[in-house]
């Protein structure tokens, strides 16, 4: 009787996929088409602001009043979350969690300041689990051109969101990687290669009987 354990039936652990990038740098669209195929998880973000045009509850976004998004502070339901411009965003941290212990993966779309709050969180679970990706424009000229292509801002709103732009850059080196924007279908394929590498990694496997 051959008592060797199937290599093909091995299990992991679930990856949190943590994606950031300065305004204007694709992340919104690489998010989008990432979505379209069942490859993990998107971990969805509250936020206390109202829907906008064509935005769908939990689809976009979980829209939730003050004083509940408050609650779920003070009862510790957040990964992460911040205030910006006078209105709340958060990551909920069962979401996460559930699904990484199902050996799910999730993503989660998300600026440096939350991608920071996650890595210092102290979980020792929710750190073996981080896998965090740091989109970089080719440059500040080139992000310059591609916010006006949007035509959805003027001038100075451009300039406030290179400023911004040139400050997230500076943390780059925080992340595990580092993908340099080109088109979308090279920025997909690159993220693809860290998915691919990533669930690859020995200290994810569990082979039983080895």
């Amino acid at each position: 009787m051959n008592n060797s354990p199937t290599l093909n039936n091995f299990t992991r652990s679930g990856i949190l996929f943590v994606l950031s990038a300065p305004s204007g740098a694709g992340k919104t669209t690489l998010t989008t088409a990432l979505r379209q195929k069942p490859d993990f998880v998107y971990a969805v973000s509250c936020t206390t602001r109202a829907p906008r045009a064509g935005e769908v509850h939990g689809e976009d976004y979980f829209f939730l009043g003050r004083d509940e998004f408050l609650a779920r502070i003070a009862a510790g339901e957040f990964l992460e979350h911040a205030e910006v411009h006078g209105q709340h965003y958060g990551t909920l941290k069962s979401t996460v969690v559930d699904n990484l212990s199902k050996g799910v993966d999730v993503l989660i779309d998300i600026d440096t300041a939350g991608a920071a709050d996650i890595r210092n969180c102290g979980d020792p679970f929710i750190l073996s689990a981080l896998a965090d990706v740091f989109i970089m424009p080719p440059g500040l000229d080139e992000l310059a051109k591609r916010l006006r292509r949007r035509g959805t801002e003027n001038e100075e709103q451009i300039a406030t969101r290179l400023r911004n732009a040139a400050s997230e850059m500076k943390h780059w080196r925080s992340y595990r990687y580092t993908l340099i924007s080109g088109s979308m279908e090279e920025d997909i394929e690159k993220f693809r290669a860290v998915m691919r590498a990533e669930r690859y990694l020995t200290r994810r496997l569990d082979i039983p009987g080895l």
